[in-house]
């Protein structure tokens, strides 16, 4: 049960450590404190619900609705490539800068949408969590719960400290400069994950 728990655990977090469109959004947040405590529930919520879908079936799913795949595929896709051009735009624009007022800056509405729009429009997000953990999860038999769990507590741990560890970083981003990097950064992940989306890989 424990080893099963662990498991879980090494695998989900090796999942979601690589940079994505998620945590990148995340850690946009973090640096700026802004709805921080909502959006790594909404992040860590999420996919708690997908890894147990997964660990519980999610080719039931895709075999009663086949189009549900591509729906997300191309859906995912527009939306990363207009958040792509957005930070784009952002970095080109310039003048952004880490100040006490950045604590307020966006609405609490906004935010949670953008974060669920990562979560769920990104194929990836099931490839990893619903389909890869979920079939990982069938080897360990009637223990299989445990392992979920242990991925789901990786996804907690991951996005509280993506979130509230980004303010030790503050002072670098104090200067307008490396938000602009920032940005750069964000826009050809997002990219880079729509073109991988489109062309099938």
């Amino acid at each position: 049960m424990i080893n099963a728990a662990l498991a879980g655990f090494y695998l989900g977090f090796s999942l979601i450590l690589a940079i994505g469109a998620q945590n990148a959004f995340v850690l946009r947040q973090g640096l700026r404190r802004s709805h921080v405590l909502p959006v790594v529930l909404t992040c860590a919520i999420s996919d708690a619900m997908l890894i147990t879908i997964g660990v519980f079936g999610f080719s039931i799913i895709t075999d009663l609705l086949p189009w549900v795949a591509p729906a997300l595929r191309y859906g995912g896709a527009a939306f990363l490539i207009w958040y792509g051009a957005r930070s784009f735009l952002s970095m080109w624009r310039g003048g952004g800068v880490l100040q006490a007022a950045d604590s307020t800056s966006g609405s609490l509405r906004a935010a949670l949408l953008t974060c669920l729009a990562l979560t769920w429009l990104n194929p990836h997000v099931y490839l990893d969590t619903m389909i890869f953990i979920g079939t990982i999860a069938t080897q360990y038999g009637e223990h299989a719960r445990w392992f979920g769990a242990g991925a789901v507590g990786s996804s907690f741990v991951f996005f509280f400290s993506l979130g509230y560890g980004a303010r030790l970083l503050a002072p670098l981003f104090a200067r307008p400069r490396a938000w602009q990097v920032l940005d750069g950064i964000i826009g050809l992940v997002m990219w880079a994950i729509a073109a991988k989306l489109l062309l099938g890989e």
